[in-house]
């Protein structure tokens, strides 16, 4: 297959996948079945798998410092299948789930006057790290997957021109994913 075609793929992948979570997130497939109870354990779940793909992001990093090529590339695939579970269970949660408000202590999915005094300038911190965090997430995703083409065809070059952007992208996505949900957690009303 060649390059060009690869490359079609990846963005056919990244604006489907994008295109998604924007329809989830605005409810506008109407959710047909129960909410099954496993669902709302997903964030928790998500936010393990950032962390954990954050932990081996680092790895990957410091086994390709010391010339271990082996090791890096086995850490990257393994990443790469967690992004891609993470993927699916934040989808999937998003489907189901109703949408949590910042500030909302009593889950009525409006934040009061008084609630927004309460969260007080962290919301403003949380909007940020939130804003950063999607539109990254949105942005790595064809980086990561074109890095991750190149690093299984080595060719090392064209990888690490590429990696230079999308790894320190990709670690900032799935740090400020942990960070999201500890902020978010407190307001789960499920």
């Amino acid at each position: 297959m060649s390059d060009k075609v690869i490359l079609r793929i990846i963005t056919a992948v990244s604006i489907t996948v994008f295109v998604l979570v924007l329809i989830l997130n605005r409810k506008i497939i109407p959710v047909t079945i129960p909410t099954p109870s496993y669902i709302y354990f997903f964030p928790k779940l998500n936010a393990i798998i950032n962390g954990t793909c954050t932990v081996l992001l680092l790895l990957s990093l410091y086994f390709i410092k010391q010339k271990n090529i082996q090791m890096h590339k086995r850490i990257n695939i393994l990443t790469f299948g967690l992004s891609a579970v993470f993927l699916i269970s934040y989808v999937v949660f998003h489907y189901f789930a109703p949408e949590t408000k910042f500030g909302d202590l009593n889950g009525d999915s409006t934040v009061s006057e008084q609630e927004k005094l309460l969260a007080g300038n962290l919301r403003y911190v949380y909007y940020v790290v939130l804003a950063t965090h999607i539109v990254l997430a949105a942005a790595v995703l064809p980086l990561i997957l074109i890095s991750f083409l190149r690093g299984l065809k080595m060719q090392v070059e064209r990888h690490r021109k590429l990696v230079r952007w999308s790894y320190p992208i990709w670690l900032y996505v799935t740090t400020s994913g942990v960070v999201v949900y500890l902020m978010i957690a407190p307001y789960y009303n499920f």
